[in-house]
């Protein structure tokens, strides 16, 4: 079926329908990687958004049963230059259009993609419909709303759950749609990993006696979600803490900083970020169109990190607490595994407070 991606400034894009025949609804974003595609269908953080990749063929692996970063897929539209229909490899289990159409994810195939991310690099973000050609009559007619402001109450988990029980040490992990290789890398590590939702409150989550606390990535814009900087602060006043995506724009919004919207932001597998402690240069997997702002940077707070092409910051640490946080995924999922590294200094921040708690207690 002939479908068309109709963006609030006018411009039309047409291809084939695949999955779903509805129409869908969000804000047009493009995602650089060549794969991957399965794990950014179902990461919480692209809620509201219709993605379009820009390598031109996708779907050539299919879509298998491990590589899932959630139980579901939360975009509300996927727009490819050319689609797969007969995947090869021996993981796969149903082709793309077969996931898209099984969730009702409206997808778009056969589009000019290199048109349209220049189209979205020049113009800015873009909200727009895919929709059926059949309707293209009724695009007069589109309004162009706002995105939910309760995309974080919307991706959360629901009720608490554990990971490697039992493990060395205990991180709690709030859940702002965090992606399951977050919490897997931590497994990984020996961490036992209980994750709670968004709201919880500072008593529950100091009753489960963690050793760390981890902030989650998740969707939307970070000055939507006030309700928790006074749980981030404290939290962050009382235990090593360490914060990814949203997480760090939470961080540094708890602590007097500003974050803002970026033109058409970072989303892709192969981003150089530069640590500015040793000076070494890490190509980062990154998925976010808000950053923390440079002006009005608190005391508190020194820049960790920073992006090489566009200098913006993507990273902070606090000067006195145990605190910090990356804009970047270091468990990457997809993409690649140069900052790992960051999971370990989580977790020797851990270690040298449980260490100086016991000998405090002898």
């Amino acid at each position: 079926m002939k479908g068309v991606l109709v963006l609030e400034n006018g411009r039309q894009f047409r291809g084939e329908l695949i999955g779903s025949s509805d129409w869908s609804y969000g804000e047009v974003v493009f995602h650089t990687g060549m794969t991957g595609y399965q794990e950014i269908l179902t990461d919480p953080s692209y809620a509201g958004q219709i993605v379009a990749m820009t390598y031109p063929l996708i779907g050539n692996y299919g879509i298998n049963e491990q590589d899932f970063e959630a139980k579901r897929p939360w975009l509300t539209g996927f727009i490819t230059g050319e689609a797969c229909d007969s995947p090869s490899h021996f993981r796969s289990k149903v082709t793309l259009h077969e996931y898209l159409a099984q969730h009702g994810i409206t997808g778009l195939t056969g589009v000019n993609t290199r048109a349209l991310v220049k189209t979205i690099r020049e113009a800015g973000s873009l909200k727009g419909y895919v929709l059926p050609e059949s309707r293209l009559a009724e695009a007069e007619q589109f309004q162009y709303p706002a995105l939910p402001r309760d995309l974080v109450q919307m991706v959360s988990t629901k009720e608490m759950r554990r990971i490697n029980v039992g493990g060395e040490l205990h991180v709690v992990l709030l859940d702002f749609g965090a992606k399951e290789n977050i919490s897997g890398s931590l497994a990984r590590l020996g961490c036992q990993v209980t994750i709670v939702p968004a709201g919880t409150s500072f008593e529950k989550i100091a009753a489960l006696q963690p050793d760390g606390i981890m902030l989650s990535n998740g969707p939307g814009d970070p000055a939507d979600c006030a309700e928790y900087l006074p749980l981030v602060k404290k939290l962050a006043e009382t235990y090593p803490l360490f914060g990814i995506c949203l997480g760090h724009q939470l961080l540094a919004l708890a602590f007097g900083a500003q974050t803002g919207k970026m033109g058409f932001g970072h989303r892709g597998s192969n981003h150089p970020v530069q640590d500015l402690q040793t000076g070494k240069v890490w190509i980062t997997s990154q998925n976010h169109g808000y950053s923390v702002q440079e002006h009005g940077l608190p005391h508190g707070l020194v820049v960790t990190h920073r992006h090489v092409n566009d200098g913006t910051i993507e990273g902070v640490a606090h000067q006195s607490l145990p605190a910090f946080s990356v804009q970047f995924h270091p468990e990457a999922c997809p993409g690649p595994q140069d900052a790992e590294i960051l999971f370990h200094r989580f977790l020797a921040g851990m270690k040298e407070r449980k260490g100086s708690q016991l000998v405090s207690s002898t």
